[in-house]
């Protein structure tokens, strides 16, 4: 939750109901009343964010004693 809360409100409109609830790229545009394309790069770059922001979170903690995590 804190992930999706970190893109813009279409983003996260355009991610939701793309991969979580499953509509088309059709569908999701005339929902939001914008063209296919602006879904598809909407997509892409809420997805990077997302990508960015999960995977910042998953890596290790450098440890200060110089030892690996």
């Amino acid at each position: 939750m804190r992930a999706l809360a970190t893109l813009t409100a279409r983003q996260r409109r355009v991610v939701v109901l793309r991969h979580l609830v499953g509509l088309t790229e059709r569908e999701v545009a005339d929902d939001l009343g914008v063209s296919v394309g602006t879904v598809k790069s909407t997509a892409s770059r809420g997805l990077a964010q997302l990508r960015s922001v999960l995977g910042a979170a998953a890596e290790p903690t450098a440890r200060t004693d110089g030892s690996p995590s």
